[in-house]
C-alpha cells in the first residue's frame, strides 16, 4: 500500500469509523416480486368476485378455476389443461369464458365475428344466428360464448383480465427488473466516483 493510499484509508476510517468499504446487501422481501401466497390469495379473491358478479356456466371449485387462470397464462392448450385438471375440454372452455380468458385463436371464427356480435347484441336466437351466418349451431354457440365473454370483460374495463395478467406475468418481468435495477445502481454509483482527489 503506497503512502497516498494509506492516507486515504486513514481518512476513510476516521470519517466512517470502519475499515469495511462495502456492506453485504440482502434483497428486500417483496420489493419487486409478490410472494406466491399473496398471488394465490389474490387470484382466489378475483375468481370469487367474478363468481358473485356473473352467472357462471360452470360449477367448478374456486381452486380449480384458479388453476385454469394459471394454465391460461402459462399458455397451456385446452387439451393439456383439461387433461391436467381432469375436465372435458368443453368444461374448460366454459370456465375460460366465465373468467374472461379469451385467446386470439378463440376469435378465429369461420365467419365475420362482427356480424355475430351484432346478432348477439340483438339477442337473436341461436338457430337464426346459425342460419344468418351459414354455419351450424354448435359452432355459432361456441363463438357466441367468446363474443359474450369479451363483452363482459369490456363492460368491466378488462379489470379481471388485466389483474390476472399483472399477477401471473410479473414473475419473469420482475426478475429482469431486479437485474436492470442492479446494473443501473452500479452504473450510477460508478459515475458519482470522483477520480481526481487532491488534499
Amino acid at each position: 500500500m503506497d503512502e497516498k493510499t494509506a492516507e486515504l484509508r486513514d481518512i476513510f476510517i476516521d470519517a466512517t469509523g470502519s475499515d469495511t468499504v462495502t456492506e453485504s446487501q440482502e434483497e428486500g422481501r417483496g420489493s419487486l416480486t409478490e410472494d406466491e401466497e399473496n398471488i394465490e390469495r389474490r387470484l382466489d379473491e378475483l375468481v370469487t368476485t367474478m363468481r358473485n358478479r356473473y352467472e357462471f356456466a360452470n360449477d367448478l371449485e374456486t381452486a380449480t378455476l384458479v388453476q385454469v387462470v394459471r394454465g391460461f397464462y402459462d399458455e397451456q392448450s385446452d387439451e393439456e389443461l383439461a387433461a391436467e385438471l381432469n375436465l372435458d375440454e368443453s368444461e374448460l372452455f366454459d370456465a375460460r369464458m366465465d373468467l374472461h380468458l379469451v385467446s386470439e385463436s378463440d376469435r378465429d371464427a369461420p365467419f365475420a365475428l362482427d356480424e355475430l356480435r351484432t346478432l348477439v347484441v340483438d339477442d337473436v336466437p341461436m338457430s337464426d344466428r346459425a342460419a344468418e351466418l351459414d354455419s351450424d349451431e354448435s359452432t355459432v354457440r361456441r363463438y357466441s360464448a367468446v363474443v359474450e365473454a369479451d363483452q363482459r370483460s369490456t363492460r368491466a374495463n378488462d379489470r379481471f383480465r388485466d389483474e390476472f395478467a399483472e399477477l401471473l406475468t410479473d414473475s419473469d418481468l420482475s426478475a429482469r427488473l431486479v437485474e436492470t435495477a442492479r446494473e443501473d445502481g452500479l452504473k450510477e454509483a460508478t459515475e458519482d466516483i470522483e477520480t481526481n482527489v487532491s488534499f
